[in-house]
């Protein structure tokens, strides 16, 4: 969770005090209220503690200070900013060799030095490959790179994936690399198909120093880009915007930088083709005709560099600025999105990580569950009101005092775990604790403060330092902490170790990896002169602490819950009060002060860049672990801050190996970079509950289903503030169809289990029904995913490629190309409105409760669908088959369940789909199924391959949209009795059950054929 004043819980015992040792040696410092007793003194206070009397000190609260950095202002919003465009002299290319698959040049200064945000690279490399036939390399770099300063310049291959050459392609098939020198170095990227421009430097100076990188290209007017991760936005990215990379620990801010860094996007350009000519133009309105007949080519951007950086997205063009590193772009030519993504996924960054069958069940979670017995009581309350369960999560709570690998062993004790999970995995339950990246660092003066982990780590030096080799002490959660160093050789081990160590207390299934980014609660290393003092408090109001009580619910809850919104309105009025008056009495009036630095020649300023960013958080060393934090080989944080999670997601993924051996290990984690997807999945972040948010989750999943991590979800119902019913109940139905399906909050917000209310158990069921019905669906898309880079969620726009009108379209998505959803995302609301693309062109959508087709206007209409709470709007695609399996109360019931079909017919009554099938959890598959279902003349086929034993038997098919009469239906020649036969003449829907008399030994132990006349 991130760091934020907006919740609050009382932790008065274990977070105001910490005992120390007195009389007794064996004090717990963890003692609950009911044996504490307190009397205060004049050198502090004592406790009597089972008739023992021992002295404590009140916890050091870090004070509030300690988190803020200097004021700086972000050069985009800076009028006193210089413009290197104006003032630097770009560069000139000479020494041009033609290579076997490109070239490579000299670049020199062509001018004096402008030295406006670092020092001037006098002497960079070029080199242009066409690595494949649809990808194209650029690579800008200083010429000389030592030892010394390589990581200020290039991103080691061991830390992020770098794409080769195929070693066959001389030129790519339609896209091609030009450059001039007129009037200084510059490069185009032309499409040769329609000799349109993708990417063009000429005209604008390229800019290289040692901590300032700007290079730009024109756009066309309105266009279409998608990606540049992470922010909280919708799918298309607006034409002004500043969208920063820099890993920040903060509460889902809107447009600004949060916990990833996805250098990558994808541009969609549509083009009006002339019908009688076949000419085409390309179309730079957002108004377009609904008789118009469009195509449209797609192509991607990556550029590999994991430095702070922005990209400034203007009206016509997009203008990229890194802190360092170097250029180091791809062009993915596609013309396709799907081609686009799967060559970006395949070739650049890996394809995602295929995972646990259980993975995709439910997921309870929540900020204050406080005991082995409350999640009991949560898991038996799902099974009381017949709500699927899969995994049951804890947050930092289970922690002994928030350290990592460890348990309060007044509330999570390892005896008591151990009941709880043995009875949790026999009823085929998981579950998934929370770690963090911080650790924490022991009192010397405490010999009861001892912490095994950290003395495992220190002892292998696997923890950050200070440039004069200390530690870098920072504060987290469980007061001062270090950081583990991924760049040192002993971390990974460690970890694993420590991994391993923990599950033999607590068989945990998986981990969730926060506070990643990485994350501290000071600037610099505000510990390493007060280890004396630890633990002590976070300088803000924790959960519970007087100030931060949660009054906030969503839109709309002052028209259906008037009374109560009216008493958390005036409470919230008289909190705000309070910390006005406190906040005023220290309040100066002065006009603020901005820190501008100027560069020193040859010398970096790692803390404050002379260029600012857009960092939401201002300083970088604000709320993360200072850039001028050392790594065991003497990179600094500031180069490689952005891959900080993404390598803890690598150490933990090779952890769990070694934990699950053979097993693919679940992970999900909260920083990523691109390529992370290979280990793990994301969540959404600390989200509020807010109508706004439930929408935002749909383009932030499609985000990052386009950037390679298709396990995606969001906290349902809302991390922060209160939720409210309908909103809960809209909620959960819309995430049951994100692959990643978790419901979570924060401490002290009311409690939102979706048992709490009766409407939203009943949406939850129905919606749950749906998804565990359809898992063998999600399981084959993942598979798809896994193996080939498609997409899971997918935008309209990549489905239907052709209709310009769906390129903002982010309020409706599709699962995988079969499955429409359409959610209610506004309060009060009993009706949505929704298009379905491809109609106008004979595109055929069926409703999926009533299973008859409907009937659409023209492209483009929005369409009013009927949507009372509790309903979530759904629609089958014609064309397309769903292998289905009787859904259970966890994925272990739902795998032993009969197996269904479902076909849905395109307009010349024609279908496929496919399924796979393995054994749910192993890495290397030695057996699996590969089932492919076609429907052709009256006739359904499933053609079988693989080895794997799966004896649950077919028990129904559905066939919608059949025109004729039914009254014959046979399965493998076998005629089918007609009592498992009916055909709805009005509905043209055809059922078929029974069936198991005819798979009695598994519904894919053999080829088969089911026709109908």
């Amino acid at each position: 969770m991130a760091k934020t004043p907006l919740v609050v819980f009382n932790f008065f015992l274990l977070i105001i005090f910490t005992l120390v040792h007195a009389q007794s040696s064996d004090v717990d410092t963890t003692a609950t209220s009911s044996s504490l007793q307190t009397g205060a003194t004049s050198t502090g206070a004592t406790a009597t503690i089972s008739g023992t009397v021992s002295s404590y000190r009140a916890r050091f609260t870090v004070p509030t200070t300690a988190d803020l950095g200097a004021t700086v202002i972000p050069n985009v919003k800076d009028p006193q900013a210089a413009d290197a465009q104006t003032v630097c002299p770009g560069y000139t290319a000479s020494n041009v060799v033609n290579t076997t698959n490109g070239l490579t040049a000299s670049l020199t200064l062509a001018g004096p030095a402008c030295n406006i945000y670092g020092s001037d690279i006098a002497d960079l490399s070029l080199m242009v490959e066409y690595q494949s036939q649809n990808r194209l390399h650029i690579q800008i770099q200083p010429t000389y790179i030592s030892a010394s300063n390589s990581s200020q310049f290039i991103l080691s291959e061991n830390l992020v994936r770098k794409p080769t050459a195929d070693g066959n392609t001389t030129t790519a098939d339609d896209i091609s690399f030009t450059w001039s020198n007129n009037p200084s170095f510059g490069f185009t990227v032309t499409r040769k198909s329609t000799s349109d421009t993708l990417f063009s430097t000429q005209g604008k100076k390229l800019v290289f120093e040692n901590q300032f990188i700007e290079f730009a290209s024109p756009l066309p007017e309105n266009y279409n880009l998608y990606g540049l991760g992470e922010t909280i936005d919708g799918l298309r990215l607006g034409n002004n915007r500043t969208k920063t990379m820099y890993a920040a620990d903060v509460a889902d801010p809107i447009d600004y930088n949060i916990y990833g860094s996805h250098p990558f996007y994808l541009d969609t350009r549509y083009y009006e083709v002339d019908s009688s000519s076949g000419n085409q133009t390309l179309v730079t309105s957002n108004q377009t005709s609904v008789s118009a007949n469009y195509t449209s080519y797609s192509h991607g951007t990556f550029l590999r560099n994991a430095h702070p950086q922005e990209i400034l997205l203007r009206a016509e063009n997009i203008t990229w600025r890194t802190l360092g590193g170097s250029i180091d772009l791809y062009f993915f030519a596609g013309p396709s999105v799907v081609e686009v993504t799967k060559s970006f996924q395949k070739d650049a960054v890996g394809l995602p990580a295929m995972q646990q069958y259980f993975t995709f069940g439910f997921h309870q979670c929540r900020w204050g569950y406080a005991n082995w017995t409350e999640l009991q009581q949560v898991v038996n309350n799902f099974e009381q009101f017949g709500i699927p369960l899969e995994n049951i999560w804890t947050d930092i709570d289970y922690m002994n005092q928030y350290r990592d690998f460890s348990n309060d062993q007044n509330t999570f004790s390892f005896s008591e775990g151990r009941q709880f999970l043995d009875a949790l995995h026999a009823g085929g339950r998981h579950y998934i604790p929370i770690v963090d990246a911080a650790i924490y660092i022991p009192n010397p003066d405490n010999a009861s403060d001892a912490y095994p982990t950290f003395d495992r780590g220190n002892a292998a030096n696997v923890f950050m330092h200070n440039a004069d080799g200390s530690l870098y002490i920072g504060s987290v959660w469980p007061g001062y902490t270090v950081f583990p160093d991924w760049l040192s050789s002993g971390s990974s081990s460690w970890w694993s170790n420590e991994m391993i160590t923990y599950h033999s207390d607590i068989s945990f299934d998986g981990i969730w990896i926060d506070m990643s980014e990485v994350s501290s609660f000071c600037v610099g290393s505000c510990g390493s002169a007060n280890i004396s003092m630890n633990p002590v408090h976070p300088p803000f109001s924790l959960p519970g602490e007087p100030g931060a009580v949660i009054y906030d619910y969503p839109e709309g809850f002052n028209v259906t819950n008037a009374t109560e919104a009216a008493s958390a309105s005036a409470a919230s009025s008289s909190q705000a009060a309070s910390s006005s008056s406190a906040n005023a009495a220290g309040a100066s009036s002065t006009m603020v002060n901005y820190l501008r630095t100027t560069p020193t020649p040859g010398v970096r300023d790692i803390n404050h860049p002379p260029y600012v960013i857009n960092n939401v958080q201002g300083d970088l060393a604000a709320n993360a672990m200072s850039p001028n934090a050392t790594h065991a080989d003497g990179t600094l944080d500031y180069d490689v801050h952005n891959i900080y999670g993404h390598q803890l997601l690598n150490a933990t993924y090779n952890a769990l190996l070694n934990v699950f051996p053979g097993k693919r290990p679940f992970i999900i984690g909260r920083s990523t970079f691109s390529g992370s997807g290979v280990w793990a999945g994301h969540w959404g972040g600390d989200n509020y509950s807010r109508f706004a948010y439930m929408f935002f989750s749909i383009p932030q999943a499609l985000t990052f289903s386009l950037l390679g991590i298709p396990m995606f979800g969001v906290d349902t119902c809302g991390f922060n503030f209160n939720t409210d019913e309908e909103l809960c109940n809209r909620w959960m139905q819309l995430s049951a169809f994100f692959p990643f399906y978790r419901n979570h909050n924060t401490l002290t917000a009311r409690s939102q289990e979706p048992y709490l209310w009766a409407s939203v158990a009943d949406a939850s069921r129905r919606a749950m029904a749906i998804r565990y019905l359809l898992l063998p669906y999600m399981y084959t898309l993942f598979y798809n995913a896994h193996t080939d880079g498609d997409t899971v969620m997918r935008a309209l726009a990549w489905e239907f490629p052709n209709d310009p009108s769906l390129a903002a379209a982010d309020r409706q998505f599709l699962l995988g190309p079969a499955l429409l959803v359409t959610p209610v995302l506004t309060p009060g609301a009993t009706s949505v409105d929704g298009v379905f693309p491809g109609s106008a062109q004979g595109e055929v959508w069926y409703d999926w409760y009533n299973q008859s087709a409907i009937s659409i206007g023209k492209r483009g209409e929005n369409v009013t669908i009927d949507a009372p709470l509790g309903h979530i709007p759904l629609y089958l695609r014609g064309g397309y088959i769903l292998p289905t399996q009787e859904p259970g109360m966890t994925t272990r019931e739902s795998r032993q369940g009969s197996w269904g079909v479902i076909a849905a017919l395109n307009q010349t009554a024609q279908a496929e789909g496919s399924l796979y099938i393995d054994d749910g959890e192993s890495i290397v598959q030695n057996k699996k199924l590969d089932i492919e279902f076609v429907v052709l003349g009256n006739r359904l086929t499933a053609s079988v391959e693989g080895s794997f034993e799966d004896g649950n038997s077919l028990a129904n098919v559905t066939v919608l949209g059949v025109r004729d009469m039914v009254n014959r239906v046979v399965f493998n020649e076998m005629v089918v009795p007609s009592s498992g036969v009916v055909y709805n003449e009005s509905t043209m829907v055809l059922k078929i059950t029974g069936l198991q008399n005819f798979t009695h030994t598994g519904a894919w132990g053999t080829n088969w054929t089911l026709g109908w006349s």
